[in-house]
């Protein structure tokens, strides 16, 4: 690719040095910079057309933001000056205690402590990521050393590869692992232009649906982080609003509950709570559910693909392919009905998935490296880089 310098090819050392980092922040950054260089190696060996680790590149930027929790907890106080607060608030003034509005919302926050959720949220994340990268990213690696140098096709050669991939289905098997590889061998051979796009679609593809369906629980853990009981946080708050009663809080607040009873308290802070957890998703959601390709080009994954296939990838020919397609793309020659209600839902992303790399499998401009040759610099002697990430 024109102006384009590719590094030195990451290897299985440089993947288990980056698994072994404790830092999650300066990890991911990392991971971010390894899979770049990852990709361009396929690129410059089977062509400049997106492989997995190009798409990995920008997720794996993207799952950054949440990990470092950039902005999350201003976002949230933000969307949280509204009805279920000021009810809350009204109903604890009403019971006596003698605070300000804006002495008792920092109460409620200190109590609540919110950004405790968005640390479990961050924890997911990069647990995730991590997850994905040691085992995928090793494979690549490992690939690129026993493979990538091959000047003629050897059957034998990628037999012996796989042979080091589990047999059976995700999450615990690497089927799909073996199958992808061998595709991405094909690739580095196959001399028909067409051929060989459908060929790396199908190795995406599969790589995809494995990395997807390991992933699962960690996406959830990631969504749901910010769920609290609303009885525990009234419990809490009650015991904070009457430090005077000491130990009678608790004794107080098990027996009104054990009776069923439910004071203004309560419901102010089921109400609340429900607010809460619905804005928290919802920002959590957001980042997880936003990536941005180059050249500047942010996809909300909630919204329909709005560009079309490329002309190379509109009708599809390859059997295999067209297999896969219909197992995961309800609308296999359509973005229709691509955009994600709840990113949780496994086969709702990989529809997006699916759709996503179609279309962006041609776009050269997804090589671009992530960071400034600054930032990349400091990665590389272990610091965390100044300047957007």
């Amino acid at each position: 690719m024109k102006g384009l310098t590719t590094p030195s090819i990451p290897n299985i050392a440089d993947v288990e040095q980056i698994c072994a980092l404790t830092d999650p922040v300066v990890r991911n950054l990392q991971i971010t910079q390894c899979y770049h260089g990852l990709a361009l190696a396929m690129g410059e060996r089977g062509g400049w057309n997106a492989n997995w680790c190009t798409f990995a590149t920008w997720a794996s930027k993207q799952a950054g933001q949440t990990i470092r929790k950039e902005d999350l907890k201003r976002a949230l106080e933000d969307r949280l000056r509204g009805e279920e607060t000021a009810t809350l608030v009204a109903n604890t003034q009403q019971g006596g205690v003698q605070l300000g509005t804006v002495d008792l919302i920092k109460l409620i926050w200190k109590t609540w402590d919110p950004l405790s959720a968005f640390d479990r949220s961050s924890e997911a994340v990069a647990k995730g990521n991590l997850k994905v990268f040691a085992e995928i990213g090793g494979e690549f690696a490992r690939f690129y050393s026993d493979c990538l140098p091959d000047t003629a096709y050897g059957p034998e050669k990628i037999e012996h590869f796989c042979d080091g991939l589990r047999p059976g289905d995700p999450p615990d098997g690497q089927r799909l692992l073996r199958q992808a590889f061998q595709h991405y061998y094909q690739v580095l051979f196959e001399p028909q232009a067409k051929a060989r796009v459908e060929l790396l679609l199908l190795a995406n593809l599969e790589i995809g649906l494995h990395e997807q369906t390991r992933l699962q629980p960690e996406i959830n853990e990631a969504l749901n982080a910010p769920i609290v009981d609303p009885k525990e946080l009234a419990r809490r708050l009650n015991r904070e609003l009457h430090p005077g009663r000491g130990w009678l809080n608790d004794v107080i607040w098990y027996v009104t509950n054990w009776f069923g009873r439910s004071t203004p308290l309560d419901a102010a802070v089921e109400s609340f709570v429900a607010g809460v957890r619905r804005q928290a998703q919802f920002i959590i959601t957001e980042t997880l559910m936003t990536i941005e390709l180059p050249p500047g080009k942010v996809l909300r994954l909630g919204e329909d693909l709005s560009v079309a296939f490329p002309a190379v990838l509109q009708q599809i020919t390859n059997p295999e392919l067209l297999t896969l397609l219909r197992e995961i793309d309800p609308t296999p020659d359509s973005t229709r009905g691509s955009g994600v209600d709840y990113w949780g839902d496994l086969p709702d992303r990989l529809h997006f998935i699916a759709d996503m790399f179609r279309c962006y499998e041609t776009t050269q401009e997804l090589f671009e490296a992530p960071f400034t040759e600054e930032q990349t610099a400091e990665l590389k002697e272990g610091r965390l880089p100044t300047g957007c990430l």
